[in-house]
């Protein structure tokens, strides 16, 4: 939930800079398939019914999706934005990778919401020592903030890579980089007179 407000306010200072939102249907991503199905599998992974299900499998196909998402985002790092979300994707798996499959949440995060423990599969768990501490859930919303909820650094670049994106596509400026044949020049350009041009 933490990125629903990324998202709007990268919507907002999209329309305030003159953006239209219909432009963003002009940005190409590889491999989206597999961003969705990543995506989907975590959606799935933690409603009650499945996450009862799973048990002990929970932390390997969180991991296994994260790195398909990640790996998807790594194949789109020349759009913009999305070099800031993968180095931000990385550092939660990180930290997931090196605390069993978990995302370690401070107890005074998790105690800013009141958040009980769960029985079922839940990415986040309260740990004393953590591997990578700087890189986990260390920090929470306001619990008067509507979906609020606890994050990492890790988050707040994924945030600020999602936004970047948004405001550029609806600014028309994020270019449909998957195309690698050059443009063709300005007639009037020193490339074009020159009959040649150069990255």
């Amino acid at each position: 939930m933490f990125l629903i407000y990324p998202i709007i306010a990268a919507v907002v200072i999209g329309l305030l800079l003159g953006g239209r939102p219909s432009n963003l249907g002009r940005v190409q991503l590889r491999w989206s398939a597999a961003i969705a199905a990543g995506m989907a599998i975590q959606v799935a992974l933690f409603v009650e019914p499945v996450t009862a299900r799973i048990g002990d499998l929970g932390p390997p196909i969180y991991i296994a999706s994260s790195l398909l998402v990640l790996a998807a985002v790594i194949r789109n790092w020349r759009l913009p934005g999305l070099a800031i979300l993968a180095v931000g994707a990385a550092s939660n798996l990180a930290a997931i990778l090196a605390n069993g499959g978990y995302m370690p949440a401070s107890p005074e995060a998790l105690a800013a919401l009141t958040r009980g423990d769960s029985d079922v599969y839940s990415n986040s768990a309260m740990m004393g020592s953590p591997m990578l501490a700087p890189l986990t859930d260390i920090f929470a919303m306001p619990a008067w903030v509507p979906f609020a909820n606890i994050f990492s650094i890790g988050d707040v670049l994924i945030g600020i890579g999602v936004a970047t994106t948004i405001v550029l596509g609806m600014l028309g400026r994020v270019d449909p980089w998957n195309d690698m044949t050059p443009a063709s020049p300005d007639p009037a350009s020193p490339a074009a007179v020159g009959g040649a041009w150069t990255h």
